[in-house]
């Protein structure tokens, strides 16, 4: 599987000069990086990011990395994150320790770039090696669907039924990808803005520019979530003026930029689709 950009590596470490030296060495190699001073903001930071890879220290204070790689492991959206510890013991009961965890590495310190290097492009060649059989699999099985079999695509009714607002409901459903305002809404059924704005917040709870921006956002999560558009193609086929508009009004409603949000709908389909094709062993 292809990267389309550098991959993510969040680099937990509470020794600064520890942490600055890996994450400027993986900078030079290409990736991108994020650093966490302790495991409580590298928790937040995985995630708010989802992070391809994770380096973490296990010796930490308030936190340590079995504390972090528990949370991380609980967490559907981060569990299956490739984890990498970092120690300056090497005893068995900590290996152990780490890997009952669910770590998928373990590195001691102190230890070579190179080494570093070299056990990120494992864990990376194996996670896409990974996506590419579940990817496979999933296609395998939709093709053995018979032809006789109809998969339904019809949405789920999106504005309430309020008969005398059907109009105003069938005209932004016509309409929310051209950039309507209330004032173009209100011309096309005839009435004043503020008579109808008041009607209809009155007998839905939401203004007409607020069943507007729902659509809109509707609309965004399907192409977020079923192609590849970019968000400025989206936002401009959703009659954005810019990108930046539509990425801030997407995060006010969903608390996290569409980028981020686009990631973790994949996170979330890599473990539908993980429980779906992975086979049982019989213990």
């Amino acid at each position: 599987m292809m990267h389309t950009s550098s991959p993510t590596i969040l680099v937990i470490e509470d020794d600064a000069v520890t942490r600055n030296l890996f994450l400027d060495s993986l900078q030079a190699e290409g990736y991108d990086t994020i650093g966490a001073e302790n495991g409580r903001i590298g928790i937040q930071l995985t995630q708010e990011h989802l992070p391809d890879l994770v380096i973490c220290d296990i010796l930490m204070p308030d936190m340590d990395g079995y504390d972090v790689l528990n949370a991380l492991r609980q967490d559907q959206l981060t569990a299956i994150i490739p984890f990498i510890f970092l120690t300056g013991s090497d005893t068995k009961d900590a290996l152990r320790k780490g890997m009952e965890l669910g770590a998928d590495d373990y590195l001691t310190k102190p230890l070579t770039v190179e080494q570093l290097l070299r056990a990120i492009n494992i864990r990376l060649e194996k996670q896409a090696l990974l996506r590419y059989w579940y990817a496979t699999q999933t296609h395998k099985i939709s093709q053995s669907i018979p032809a006789n079999i109809a998969v339904s695509n019809t949405p789920e009714p999106f504005f309430p039924s309020v008969p005398q607002f059907q109009k105003v409901f069938d005209y932004i459903e016509a309409n929310y990808h051209q950039g309507i305002t209330l004032a173009k809404v209100a011309e096309a059924v005839g009435y004043s803005r503020a008579y109808l704005t008041n009607r209809v917040a009155k007998h839905t709870g939401e203004t007409v520019n607020g069943w507007i921006v729902k659509r809109r956002m509707m609309a965004a999560r399907s192409l977020l979530k079923n192609t590849n558009q970019t968000v400025e193609q989206i936002a401009l086929a959703l009659g954005y003026q810019n990108a930046c508009h539509f990425s801030r009004q997407f995060r006010q409603h969903h608390g996290i930029p569409p980028k981020h949000w686009r990631k973790k709908q994949q996170f979330l389909n890599t473990c539908t689709q993980l429980e779906k094709c992975l086979p049982v062993v019989q213990t």
